[in-house]
This record gives structure tokens, C-alpha cells and sequence, in this order.
């Protein structure tokens, strides 16, 4: 008896399984989010643990607590990963933030992945990018890629980001369910210079926003605190966590997070992806 399948996850994980199979060798460009998880497990299964490398890129706009997490999860899947210290922040184009800082963070970024692969003797890159992705209107990091010759598996086989999550659970990922973490510049508005201290500024404020709801109870999914250059700063909580904090711990809320370097004046809004494109 066979089970219904109607997001198609099998399918779609037959031909995952299918296109990697025909690679001889693969890196796959690592956060550790759900994405590039699944990526790596497929190419891990199909192709065996020898012909797969993980690799992150560390620099100071990967917070720590998602190094230590894709150290885990490449660890959990059974490849080896791969820590390339990249310096993405000294690009012109990236710290001017512009609006298309993502290319140049993923310029630099990729090359490093493929100067690794070249060096191992791997014969191909591979992102977590998926059909979704493509969609989006703004998702300049995607030229990039293309520029490089980077494959796109997930998008290749018509994964949408549902399909990824699925793909996730069928193979029993404890990623399954991890929310979108994106790099630190991305809360940076765009025209507000990137620089390591703000980068680490960033890091800071969200984990004092952190410990504060922790110390309040307010469980929390989804968390982001936005810079707005002269504007102040904006912290964005999923829905759930949103209608948990009260009156009274909205305004010390914001005030930890001014006192954590921020400054400025402070607004609670409702968690947006990609409400500051870069």
C-alpha cells in the first residue's frame, strides 16, 4: 500500500538523490540552516561520506551560536566540515550596503568554497538554493552563484522550500524545523555602512533581546533586531512571541536592547523576512 505523497516529497527525492548521484564529488556551501542540510545528507547518502565536503564561511557576520550549530549538524549528518575564514566585510561593495551587498558577499564567499574544492580535489559546488529562492524579487547573491558555476540541486529538481522542509523530516534532520537564519549584516537597513562593529553590535542586541524574553518567558521563534541608521532600531518577534510580551515588558524590552550599544529610539513590530533586502 503505498503512502500519499502530495507535496511529491519522494519524487522530488528520488531526483535530488538521481542528480547528485551523477556528480563526481561535491562541496557543499554550508550554514547549517535546513537547506544546505538537505543538500548535504542527499549527497552524503548517494555519494558516501568520502566524496562529500561541507564548508562555512566564518566571519564576524556569522554569529557564533551558528558556527556551533553547523559544526552539530555536519557532525549529526557524518561529513566533514570545513571552517574558511572569508573576508567578505572588506569588500568596498559589501560595506557600502547599497542594496546589493549579497553579491559581493557571495562572491567572495563562493570563490573561497571553490579554491577549497579545487585544492581537495573536489570536482563541484553546491548551494542550498531552492525554487523558492528564485522567485523572490530581490535575491542579488544568486548572480553570484551563477558567475562561479555553482549547481543549485534543490532549485534544479523543482524544490520548493516546503519540499526542503519535508525532505527534512523524511530523512529525520533535527534541522527540520529550524527557522531562516540569515547573516547578521541582513538586519542592517540598506545605506547603513557594514562594518564588524556593527556586525557585532547586531549580535549583541539580539542576544540581549534574547536572555531578555528567556528571563520573561516569552518563548520566541523568530527574532531579529533591525538597525535603521538615524531612524533607530526595530525589533521583529514572530506573531506568538509578539502577543506574549505585555505593555510593560515591551518597553524594557527595547530598553535592553538600546542599553546592549544600540541607542536610539526603539520599535516592536511583527518578524518580516527580508524586510531589510540587501
Amino acid at each position: 500500500m503505498h503512502t500519499a505523497d502530495p507535496a511529491g516529497t519522494i519524487s522530488v527525492a528520488t531526483a535530488l538523490l538521481d542528480r547528485l548521484g551523477r556528480l563526481d564529488g561535491l562541496v557543499v556551501a554550508f550554514s547549517g540552516g535546513v537547506d544546505s542540510a538537505v543538500v548535504l545528507a542527499a549527497a552524503v547518502r548517494t555519494l558516501g561520506a568520502d566524496a562529500v565536503l561541507a564548508a562555512i564561511a566564518d566571519s564576524p557576520s556569522l554569529a557564533r551560536a551558528e558556527l556551533g550549530s553547523a559544526q552539530r549538524v555536519a557532525g549529526q549528518i557524518g561529513a566533514e566540515l570545513v571552517v574558511l575564514r572569508t573576508d567578505e566585510h572588506t569588500d568596498p561593495g559589501y560595506r557600502a550596503n547599497a542594496g546589493d551587498r549579497c553579491y559581493f558577499c557571495k562572491r567572495t564567499v563562493l570563490a573561497a568554497v571553490c579554491g577549497l574544492a579545487r585544492r581537495r580535489g573536489f570536482a563541484h559546488v553546491a548551494t542550498g538554493t531552492h525554487r523558492d529562492d528564485h522567485r523572490a524579487a530581490h535575491r542579488p547573491g544568486l548572480r553570484a552563484a551563477r558567475e562561479l558555476g555553482v549547481c543549485e540541486p534543490l532549485a534544479e529538481v523543482g524544490a520548493t522550500k516546503e519540499i526542503v522542509r519535508r525532505l527534512a523530516a523524511h530523512w529525520n534532520l533535527t534541522v527540520r524545523d529550524k527557522p531562516s537564519t540569515p547573516c547578521l549584516a541582513s538586519r542592517v537597513a540598506v545605506g547603513v555602512p557594514v562594518t564588524v562593529e556593527v556586525l557585532a553590535l547586531v549580535e549583541r542586541a539580539e542576544l540581549a533581546a534574547g536572555e531578555y524574553l528567556a528571563d520573561h518567558r516569552v518563548p520566541v521563534r523568530d527574532l531579529r533586531v533591525r538597525l535603521l541608521g538615524q531612524a533607530g532600531f526595530r525589533v521583529e518577534l514572530d506573531q506568538a512571541a509578539l502577543d506574549g510580551v505585555s505593555p510593560q515588558a515591551r518597553e524594557g524590552l527595547l530598553a535592553r536592547v538600546a542599553e546592549a550599544g544600540l541607542g536610539g529610539r526603539g520599535d516592536l513590530a511583527r518578524y518580516h523576512s527580508g524586510s531589510l533586502s540587501g
